[in-house]
């Protein structure tokens, strides 16, 4: 059997052999095809070298580049930086690592995609992390994203609301802690016309909370289905019924509640019922205007200047009276109905930092 195994594979060999002569006894007979395959040969370096020049030539130099979704503080500084790269290259020779490279110093850029449009196209696509707060440690502040991310101070603003921890990270690095990230995780799902308001996030008896900057109170609970939470809020300070309110209870985004000091009646009964129980209110789909408009209305001073009881600016002047539900004396769950407040509400006291 060895013997056959052996003989067959030597007559395989021979044929293969026998093929490769009579394939170059026919090369060179034809004097044409033997002329094209040296002519090929020769030239094959040069068309190597070609190709490199090409590559690099003004033929293809990247003379337009488009650049989206930047925004914030430093798109101009993104721009510039991609522009100036960018323009080095060309559209058969583009380098996205030297890209990435160029916005290294810029935290704000995540990522990047780039798209040649030959000859002179480019397109480069930015995937930022804007900052969404800032974050206080032992009275220094420093910006972060919504993904936790540190970006540092030098994207500060005074708009940010503030959240609290115990720790803070070097630049780049992301912070730890569940209550820390989920304050961000709330806040970087907040809609622009609302984000702007936002003072503080922290954490107190009734979970998340949000406080606005006019005072009012947003208890979220935990950051799950904030974009439904937020929705839930922008329905409410959407309706006139809301004016006056001291908080709005969205952990149950389906049925909010708007609860109101003591002595503060809601504009309309009827219509505040509706947002106590999720029934469907006006001006669902208010512009950014409009909602902005809601929340400088949500929650107003006093007649005598003084802000509710119960809202974030009277924290530290809290009794300790309880909640009553349109003065029954019980608090109310969320979305049992119109909640009022006497006095000040337990849950207006902050707990420790969000970090924790």
């Amino acid at each position: 059997m060895r013997a056959r195994s052996g003989l067959s594979v030597s007559h395989a060999l021979a044929a293969g052999a026998g093929v490769a002569r009579s394939g170059l006894r026919l090369i060179w007979q034809r004097r044409r095809l033997r002329i094209a395959l040296l002519a090929f040969a020769a030239a094959l370096p040069f068309l190597g070298g070609g190709w490199l020049l090409l590559r690099r030539s003004s033929f293809v130099a990247v003379h337009q580049v488009r650049i989206t979704g930047v925004h914030g503080a430093e798109a101009q500084a993104v721009q510039r930086a991609l522009e100036q790269s960018a323009h080095g290259m060309s559209t058969l020779d583009v380098s996205p690592a030297a890209l990435r490279a160029a916005v290294a110093p810029l935290r704000v850029v995540r990522s990047l995609r780039v798209v040649p449009h030959f000859p002179h196209g480019l397109v480069i696509e930015v995937s930022e992390q804007l900052p969404v707060a800032a974050l206080s440690v032992a009275g220094v502040r420093t910006a972060v994203a919504a993904d936790g991310v540190v970006l540092g101070p030098q994207l500060l603003s005074a708009s940010l609301p503030t959240v609290s921890g115990w720790h803070e990270p070097a630049l780049g690095e992301h912070v730890s802690g569940p209550n820390l990230r989920a304050a961000l995780s709330v806040l970087g799902a907040a809609p622009a016309s609302l984000a702007k308001h936002v003072e503080r996030v922290f954490v107190g008896a009734k979970g998340l909370t949000v406080a606005m900057h006019n005072g009012l109170l947003v208890y979220f609970g935990d950051a799950t289905r904030p974009h439904a939470k937020w929705l839930s809020l922008a329905r409410v300070l959407a309706d006139s019924s809301s004016a006056g309110a001291s908080y709005v209870d969205v952990r149950v985004p389906g049925h909010p509640a708007a609860g109101f000091p003591a002595g503060v009646l809601p504009p309309s009964k009827s219509a505040n019922t509706a947002i106590a129980t999720g029934e469907p209110v006006a001006n669902t789909e208010s512009t950014i205007a409009s909602l902005a408009a809601g929340l400088t209305n949500g929650t107003a001073v006093s007649s005598s200047g003084e802000p509710p009881a119960g809202s974030a600016a009277a924290e530290s002047a809290a009794s300790s009276s309880p909640e009553v539900a349109s003065g029954e004396g019980t608090e109310s769950e969320a979305g049992t109905g119109t909640e009022s407040e006497a006095g000040t509400e337990a849950a207006t006291s902050e707990t420790g930092p969000t970090g924790g």
